[in-house]
């Protein structure tokens, strides 16, 4: 069978054939999912967080490779045990990016926290350990933390061998988006997930006062969105 002869059967099958899903109880493994059928893990709803390194053309047009390399691997590092020490699963990396994935009855809280706790590390351990070994250079990592809530059904893509799993919903991509904006804030959130976010995340400090500013997304017909410039501390 010729490659396009397979192609053509292997596109009118997955256009055609029904679809079996099932209620996911815990984030699945691309292993819990048929790759050769139309196969899905639906969830009522799933928090999802997307950490992007900015500026990382930049990075690699101007600095050595290893320099480059060290700032990826420091930053999402940093991210992923973050994301896990707030309960959420790492689904995937991609290039610059991670993405991690929140279930459960206080799944958004968990995400915002990580939000602000990712700019943490970045601001109070990345930055001063990149200072501490190479004080003449300039170069600051600065990253942003997208994160939305919404239904969302997973189904596994890619080949036998070479595959992986595919979050489908709008809280992947708008978490996704969310990362593109460039402004001082550095973790936002949809309206969506504000709302279902606990107090204990959205006010702080001596006096107590709202931790999140509210913005029209112009990108997105002036969508109510809300960034936040603050971290939180860990140990």
């Amino acid at each position: 069978m010729s490659l396009k002869d397979k192609l053509e059967k292997e596109v009118r099958r997955i256009f055609s054939e029904n679809w079996t899903t099932r209620e996911g109880k815990q984030v699945p493994s691309p292993e819990d999912i048929a790759l050769e059928k139309n196969d899905a893990v639906h969830f009522e709803r799933a928090t999802v967080l997307y950490a992007d390194l900015s500026g990382s053309t930049a990075l690699v047009d101007t600095r050595e490779w290893w320099f480059s390399a060290e700032i990826y691997r420091a930053y999402l590092r940093c991210a992923a045990d973050v994301i896990r020490s707030e309960g959420g699963t790492v689904t995937a990396y991609d290039g610059d990016r991670v993405m991690g994935v929140f279930i459960g009855g206080s799944q958004t809280t968990c995400a915002a926290r990580c939000g602000l706790k990712i700019n943490y590390a970045v601001t109070k351990i990345v930055n001063p350990e990149l200072k501490k070994q190479y004080p003449n250079e300039n170069y600051v990592v600065k990253q942003v933390v997208g994160i939305d809530t919404t239904e969302t059904r997973v189904a596994r893509t890619g080949v036998r061998g070479d595959n992986d799993l595919v979050w489908v919903g709008k809280a992947a991509n708008y978490a996704a988006k969310l990362t593109d904006l460039s402004m001082s804030e550095k973790t936002f959130v949809t309206d969506r997930a504000f709302s279902r976010m606990h107090n204990d995340v959205k006010y702080g400090g001596d006096p107590e006062r709202n931790m999140w500013t509210g913005y029209k997304w112009a990108q997105k017909d002036n969508m109510q969105i809300y960034g936040s410039t603050w971290w939180w501390s860990f140990s």
